[in-house]
């Protein structure tokens, strides 16, 4: 096992595509490391510079106290798990798994024995005969996994490695994955484009967007406090509402006017976001949770100026709680970030932003309790959980906090 260190690395292709600028990054000894972010963000890349498939055009990749750049692959002293599986259809279970042993010339006592350790680890003993066309995709996966650990390389390299499976398979394979890596104890840089794999499963979590690294923390400090608008609107599924506010100074406080409506910002708030008071009279991008918005009329206790008024467009029944659709008569946030996070998801963005926000109208997502009895087409109170609130800068995008952290004038 080893740290695997990204000093100011970075990849640029022949036709003069930068995929990956200046990227400053440990994954410490034995730590699960997630990268995410939108297509094209460059986090393929970077595991692949760290795996040897791609040439660094500049800075210093080190595996444990060792600089890999001019090091071949098969010399790196990691294993690799891809999205395709890349099993050898005509060898049995038990011979992809032993293929890179004996790649090595290993004793056959040694490979036996590590093969029957990874396959019983896995569940894999009863497949051992079976060839890869036999096998269920949860169970391909496994022996892609089976693969790499007999190596016992000094870090797992895993590419997007649950892409290709059904949603419920992916669930037991991401709790399944989790188990192995703190089993193993094996230093692991994991790539994936879903934000809950990257919140369930990492230790710390880096979010790339455009070849660079915008923030590397745990997955709850991502969450609550994400370094600017980009993290925020990333990070969370669903995703966080993004709405244009003004703050204005509101008896003796601070007030979010949205549209006509407005939303006074409590003492809690301003405390945990002291740099606040700066931005009075000033234009900001304010961020709702979908978790922070509920049925005004299952919490009674919420005063007026803690509610938005909106026309409910679609409701999405779970059972444990109501996904609902409204449409508030507030400008959406506008900005290359939003539009970017916006655009990933496959919509086709700008021209409707740009109308949505002409129309001062957006539509916001909360997460209600299963109690709520609202229906679509009705107009209702949603109560906003206003401690919760994110604040960026319209200009920056970063997060609006305080002198340490995130934006400040």
């Amino acid at each position: 096992m080893a740290a695997v260190t990204f000093s100011d690395v970075s990849k640029t292709f022949p036709d003069g595509t930068t995929a990956v600028s200046d990227l400053d990054l440990e994954t410490e000894d034995g730590e699960f490391m997630v990268f995410v972010g939108p297509s094209g963000c460059g986090k393929t890349t970077a595991l692949r510079m760290v795996a040897g498939l791609e040439e660094i055009s500049g800075g210093e990749i080190r595996i444990g106290d060792r600089v890999v750049n001019e090091v071949s692959p098969k010399d790196r002293d990691v294993a690799m798990v891809f999205q395709t599986y890349a099993l050898y259809p005509h060898l049995t279970v038990y011979d992809n798994i032993a293929f890179s042993l004996k790649l090595r010339k290993e004793k056959k006592e040694h490979i036996d024995k590590r093969v029957r350790e990874a396959a019983r680890t896995l569940g894999l003993e009863p497949f051992l005969d079976r060839k890869p066309r036999a096998l269920s995709g949860g169970q391909r996966q496994r022996v892609a996994m089976g693969r790499a650990i007999v190596r016992e390389p000094q870090a797992f390299l895993m590419d997007e490695p649950l892409s290709n499976l059904d949603a419920k398979l992916r669930v037991q394979m991401r709790a399944e994955i989790s188990r192995l890596q703190r089993t193993l104890g094996v230093t692991t840089i994991y790539v994936t484009h879903d934000q809950v794999e990257a919140m369930t499963m990492g230790d710390r979590v880096a979010v790339m967007r455009k070849g660079e690294l915008q923030q590397v923390a745990p997955p709850q400090e991502l969450y609550d406090h994400p370094l600017n608008l980009f993290v925020g609107g990333f990070i969370g599924s669903p995703a966080m509402n993004l709405l244009e506010a003004t703050l204005e100074r509101s008896n003796g406080g601070l007030s979010a006017a949205l549209g006509d409506q407005r939303l006074s910002l409590g003492e809690e708030a301003l405390a945990a976001r002291p740099a606040l008071k700066r931005y009075e009279g000033q234009k900001v991008v304010l961020g709702l949770r979908p978790e922070h918005l509920e049925d005004a009329a299952l919490v009674t206790d919420a005063p007026a100026d803690k509610r938005l008024q909106g026309e409910i467009e679609l409701t999405e029944a779970l059972g444990s709680e109501l996904m609902v659709h409204l449409k508030v008569a507030a400008p959406p946030a506008v900005t290359e970030e939003v539009k970017e996070l916006a655009a990933d998801i496959g919509a086709d963005v700008a021209a409707e932003l740009e109308e949505a926000k002409g129309e001062q109208q957006t539509t916001v997502v909360g997460r209600f309790s299963a109690e709520s009895n609202v229906k679509e087409g009705e107009t209702t109170e949603v109560a906003v959980d206003t401690r919760a609130l994110h604040f960026f800068d319209v200009e920056s995008g970063l997060g609006i906090y305080d002198e340490t952290k995130g934006a400040t004038r």
